[in-house]
């Protein structure tokens, strides 16, 4: 079984990525409104780890049921209820 190393970075835009260790290629990206950054108060880094962390955790959590199904066109889609 291979390892994956990933990383958080915060993006020039000031969005924070998911991305493998040794890309520049985002997997995934957070941003947060002006009014919520505020909020935050700075804060926002440890909330964006926070979403991660509940979404890789239920990645490893999700059972065939909860798999996305195949569309006509290929492409993935996961119904949400």
């Amino acid at each position: 079984m291979s390892f994956t190393e990933y990383e958080l970075v915060v993006l020039d835009d000031g969005e924070i990525a998911l991305q493998r260790s040794g890309s520049d290629e985002p997997l995934v990206r957070i941003s947060f409104s002006p009014s919520i950054l505020e909020y935050l108060d700075g804060r926002h880094i440890d909330v964006a780890k926070s979403m991660m962390d509940a979404g890789i955790q239920t990645v490893f959590e999700m059972s065939d049921e909860g798999k996305p199904s195949k569309l006509d066109n290929g492409e993935e889609r996961q119904i949400l209820h």
